[in-house]
């Protein structure tokens, strides 16, 4: 297991699994996803198994045990201080494992697109876990309300962070606290990849120019304009 990223509540993890070994692991007060990269297994939970393959997601609740068996490498985010279940039991019915390609793909900024692996209408209370798709050439510079970590699944590219750059690939891991103003630049020769979980939940396509006019239809008007 090792540490990649962290911002604000959301620590991003790399999981690997070995093959007949049993990797038991608990939530406690905290929210989890994980987003499987490559190889496959189960997810056993509360005495039910669940299949694991690549692009698949799953969604911990806090207070569980589980154990992950099988030969599998998976990024994994907790989310700690969750927001608070449903008052009276009510809420969407929970997806503990949902996979990507079952998935609608959704317009987000620029003629980019995202999938929601899962969010508060599948029982995941505090944030939003999707895998966005960044077409070639470099998106305006812009800024979200929300803190996200952000782990490159393919393709390679630049991070421009307020006047300074980062280069990307496969495997790169990001944090990007709210406000922060940036923009990706997709300088390969085909979509990148990327699995993300932010907070608070809410459309990947919330998005904001510099001067905090709403970068798409689905961002709220801001109440304070600018980050």
């Amino acid at each position: 297991m090792t540490p990649w990223a962290e911002v604000g509540t959301l620590e991003q993890t790399v999981l690997e699994c070995e093959p007949a070994t049993a990797l038991a692991r608990e939530t406690g007060s905290a929210e989890e996803v994980l987003f499987v990269l490559d190889g496959s297994g189960t997810l056993t939970l509360d005495g039910r198994d669940y299949k694991l393959e690549p692009e698949s997601g799953a969604y911990l609740a806090p207070d569980e045990h589980y154990e992950l068996r099988g030969e599998l490498t998976a990024v994994a985010v907790r989310i700690s201080d969750p927001e608070p279940p449903p008052s009276g039991g009510g809420g969407p019915t929970r997806a503990v494992v949902r996979r990507l390609d079952e998935q609608q793909a959704q317009a987000a900024t620029g003629a980019r697109e995202f999938r929601i692996v899962a969010d508060p209408t599948t029982g995941l209370r505090s944030a939003t876990h999707f895998v966005g798709y960044i077409p070639i050439g470099r998106a305006p510079d812009h800024f979200h309300t929300y803190d996200e970590v952000i782990h490159v699944l393919d393709g390679e590219g630049v991070m421009h962070v307020e006047g300074d750059e980062r280069q990307l690939g496969p495997g790169t891991a990001i944090e990007l606290p709210a406000r922060t103003v940036h923009c990706l630049e997709n300088t390969g020769d085909r979509v990148m990849r990327v699995v993300a979980v932010f907070r608070p939940a809410g459309s990947p396509a919330a998005a904001y120019y510099p001067d905090g006019t709403p970068a798409h239809a689905d961002a709220p008007v801001l109440e304070t304009a600018g980050p």
